[in-house]
């Protein structure tokens, strides 16, 4: 599915819909170029999921964890990885195979060491507020 998103007013909307698509999903990979919006619209769809903490980029510390009525959200940033070992030694299989929802920005780091079972979202600047949102 594909959505066009003008302006931030829009992520609201855009964000519910694509988390009543989730299913069984737990783990949703995100996709697209430095600045994008990726984090913006994580911090959108945790607001869907039930988080009522500020979420943040976890460029830094890698993995942050929200929690919400039914379980925490694990939000990653896998940008600074110089490897897959890496995320070997940060013990990533304990969050992807926890059952519990996994957001995941630039999952290309770890492209081998993802489950099969995943969801992605592309996100394309299009205008200054304007991208183009897909869900696969």
């Amino acid at each position: 599915m594909e959505y066009r998103v003008d302006t931030l007013a829009d992520l609201s909307a855009v964000a519910n819909t694509i988390v009543q698509s989730f299913s069984d999903a737990r783990v949703i990979l995100f996709y697209g170029d430095m600045g994008a919006g990726k984090t913006t619209f994580i911090k959108e769809i945790c607001v869907q999921l039930g988080v009522l903490e500020n979420t943040s980029s976890p460029t830094f510390s890698i993995v942050n964890e929200y929690e919400t009525p039914s379980g925490p959200i694990y939000h990653f940033d896998f940008y600074r990885l110089r490897d897959e070992q890496e995320a070997f030694d940060m013990g990533y299989e304990e969050y992807l195979y926890s059952g519990h929802y996994c957001l995941i920005e630039w999952p290309e780091k770890i492209a081998n060491l993802l489950p099969s079972d995943t969801k992605s979202i592309h996100l394309r600047v299009t205008g200054p507020e304007s991208r183009i949102i897909e869900f696969i």
